[in-house]
């Protein structure tokens, strides 16, 4: 199962972001994290509703929650035989004709059209580009062009960072605690947690469904993401600032919580939600985006599994300190309090790495995603975007007079005929 599980991540974003237009890739790569959400809400409230129907001594406690993995499991199983292949997986493997076919079904023109045709011949020219670039090399020679070719190594290091910033920002953590951390901010009874966390896995999924349809595509990646970050960075120190006023809470068991305070415990629960609502619009949705559209072909396939490698590493540790952090300093830890401003510092610090260093990525294709990595590397986070629309417009200049040499040429040909 975790085999199944570990390759879901690379291969369904990178699939989304091969065979979606431009224009809405954002929104194709972003349903992923949408349905991951749907899974999330499905399982919170299959475990409130079993904590409900069914007795603590029967089997079906957890075999009811469990059984929803092979049910979805084996719809993926059927539905792959449905599947029709990336064009530039097949273009990459030689078979131009097939991946113009498949082109043109997935975007439903005829093979002969415009749009397909100047799509096709654009994969070929990067494709091309990359082989003459690598030589053919081995995997060994692709692995050394992900970290010795500066403008791969730059995406490299925006995925690497992903990943370890978005995970240690505190909200997956949230995700998998959400019940135990609800009893923290002053929730109590097993059924109102449950229950409080089961909401908190709908708010995230409303979040996750409006940055697919309005925001990704329409505002870019970056300013989703700062959006996002901003929003949990919010949450975060507010829910820290009132752990702060109440030491005590979720370190001393005997403690009670006192009346006057109670409102200003819902709304640190509220904050939770809306860190939740962040995290969905921000980290969670790019975290996937960003590592399936920076990189070549060539080695996109590689670079995706190293991010989702550094994904579940950073997701395994920080779910295994978390428990932990959030021990008192007596027992080791640093208390809840300490947990939350440590989740809000390294959040901010996010945002600041996001704003001097991602470039947006937004309404550019795959194959023209090298021009936003000509810059030097302390340049691109703020001046890429500019400088690839520079170079956007001398490369479009170029192709369409290489066409227009062409088709003289053909148009001579016929003439002689």
């Amino acid at each position: 199962m975790r085999r199944g599980v570990g390759q879901t991540p690379v291969v369904g974003p990178v699939y989304l972001a091969e065979i979606a237009p431009a224009s809405v890739r954002g929104l194709c790569t972003c349903v992923f994290t949408g349905f991951v959400y749907l899974g999330i809400v499905l399982a919170y409230f299959t475990n409130y509703g079993c904590q409900i129907h069914l007795g603590d001594t029967t089997h079906n406690r957890w075999l009811v929650p469990t059984s929803l993995h092979i049910m979805f499991a084996g719809i993926i199983f059927i539905l792959t035989f449905f599947q029709f292949e990336s064009p530039r997986f097949l273009v990459k493997q030689g078979k131009i004709e097939e991946a113009t076919t498949t082109m043109a079904h997935l975007r439903h023109l005829s093979v002969d059209h415009e749009y397909v045709t100047r799509e096709i011949y654009n994969i070929q020219a990067a494709h091309h580009e990359e082989l003459e670039a690598s030589k053919g090399a081995t995997w060994f020679g692709k692995v050394k062009e992900l970290f010795l070719v500066p403008s791969n190594l730059y995406r490299l290091y925006l995925s690497t960072m992903v990943q370890f910033l978005s995970q240690w920002s505190g909200a997956g953590s949230i995700t998998l605690y959400a019940p135990d951390l609800f009893k923290i901010l002053g929730i109590t009874g097993q059924n109102e947690s449950l229950l409080v966390t089961a909401v908190f896995g709908v708010v995230k999924l409303t979040a996750a469904i409006l940055c697919a349809l309005f925001l990704v595509d329409v505002i870019g990646r970056k300013r989703a993401l700062l959006t996002g970050i901003t929003l949990q960075a919010v949450a975060m120190i507010y829910v820290a600032g009132f752990l702060t006023h109440v030491p005590l809470l979720g370190v001393d068991e005997s403690f009670v919580l006192p009346e006057n305070l109670l409102g200003v415990s819902r709304g640190a629960i509220a904050m939770i939600y809306i860190s939740g609502f962040g995290w969905a619009l921000g980290w969670n949705s790019m975290q996937y985006l960003l590592t399936a559209e920076l990189f070549p072909l060539r080695v996109r396939a590689l670079a995706t599994s190293w991010a989702m490698t550094l994904h579940f590493a950073n997701q395994y540790g920080n779910s295994r300190a978390v428990p932990n952090m959030l021990l008192s300093t007596d027992a080791g830890g640093i208390s809840p309090m300490g947990t939350f401003w440590s989740f809000a510092a390294i959040t901010i610090i996010g945002g600041v790495w996001v704003w001097f260093f991602v470039p947006e990525t937004a309404g550019r294709s795959l194959e023209s995603m090298d021009r936003l990595f000509e810059l030097p590397w302390y340049r691109i986070g703020l001046h890429g975007n500019a400088d690839a629309e520079e170079r956007d417009i001398v490369h479009n200049e170029k192709q369409e007079a290489a066409e227009g040499v062409q088709g003289a040429a053909v148009h001579a040909e016929k003439r002689e005929v």
